[in-house]
């Protein structure tokens, strides 16, 4: 049976023989947060112990944010992490996170946290990583698990590990989709059926950007195999094989690359999402460095990020996907 905790010292009071992984949600547990729990339970083992933490975090939520109306639902979330295979659940009060009130003394998230959510929401990952380094010290895991779908959040946490020496594993787990594609997210209950029609541009951009992405890296696969000479084109054309010497020629000339194609074609899917009823409102859509989360040149190479914010309605959502340019030749 999982164990609710609600200070530090009943969590720090538990006896546990292997490896401790935490999963840190803010509550309004799906079937995301039940794999993150699953994927813990696989880390820690049967000698270890999976905590899962709830904690809706006041100082990551900013002025007109929807602190007071996002979901708490602790037993539901209980019954979850239960299922998913957690030991405890440790979901303290707000008084226990922050004994003193706002805390003076806060992490900076730098530069890449001013970046695209961190410049719609100014000061979010301040507090995000401020609630994260004070849960990693009262929860003590050798490993901690992230969702990729929030893919900033994740680099942060990262860089944050890294930078300041926390002595403890970050794992990113791949965003988990409902069957139309649409990433899981507490926020969708919020969502009118017709909202969420709407909503399903996000991750139809994603999957547009994504196609093209594709499309291209078998264009310049195939653009290695042919030979590149005008020679082998004139000869096909010679004997009256026209198309297939333009084809010769025009895959010959691909070259590798194309991010500005891979916007282009997510922002088609939601310029046209913009003019749905309700509509899609788009706060960005960026092609980044994971490194450091700013926009990639054309002739990147490397692991890139493909992200997406927007609103419908009320509701504030984001998505991404993984992309790698460049495949080695």
């Amino acid at each position: 049976m999982t164990t609710l905790l609600r200070t530090a010292d009943e969590l720090h009071a538990r006896v546990h023989r292997g490896s401790r992984a935490v999963v840190m949600t803010m509550g309004a547990l799906h079937e995301g947060h039940a794999t993150l729990i699953r994927a813990a339970r696989e880390i820690a083992g049967p000698e270890g112990e999976v905590v899962v933490t709830v904690f809706v975090n006041p100082l990551q939520f900013g002025a007109g944010e929807d602190l007071d109306r996002y979901p708490r639902t602790l037993d539901a979330d209980l019954k979850i992490a239960e299922e998913a295979g957690a030991d405890a659940v440790f979901a303290p009060f707000v008084d226990e996170v922050y004994p003193g009130g706002d805390p003076q003394v806060r992490l900076s998230a730098g530069p890449m946290g001013e970046r695209l959510e961190g410049a719609v929401r100014p000061g979010h990952f301040d507090g995000m990583l401020t609630v994260v380094a004070k849960l990693l010290h009262l929860t003590r895991p050798d490993t901690a698990l992230f969702g990729q779908k929030d893919a900033q959040q994740l680099a942060l946490i990262r860089r944050m590990v890294r930078d300041l020496n926390f002595g403890v594993e970050i794992v990113g787990v791949p965003t988990v989709r409902e069957e139309d594609g649409l990433a899981l997210s507490s926020r969708n209950r919020y969502l009118s059926p017709e909202e969420r029609r709407t909503a399903l541009a996000l991750s139809q951009a994603l999957f547009a950007g994504r196609d093209r992405h594709a499309a291209q890296e078998a264009l310049r696969a195939r653009a290695r195999e042919v030979p590149a000479t005008r020679a082998r084109a004139e000869a096909l054309s010679a004997i009256g094989e026209s198309r297939a010497a333009a084809d010769a020629h025009a895959v010959a000339k691909a070259v590798p690359g194309g991010p500005a194609a891979v916007r282009g074609a997510a922002r088609l899917v939601l310029d046209e999402a913009a003019r749905l009823q309700p509509p899609l409102v788009l706060d960005y859509l960026a092609l980044v460095d994971p490194s450091d989360f700013t926009d990639i040149e054309d002739d990147f190479t490397g692991e890139a990020v493909l992200a997406v914010a927007a609103r419908v309605g009320t509701t504030r959502l984001i998505d991404n996907l993984p992309l790698t340019f460049g495949a080695a030749s």
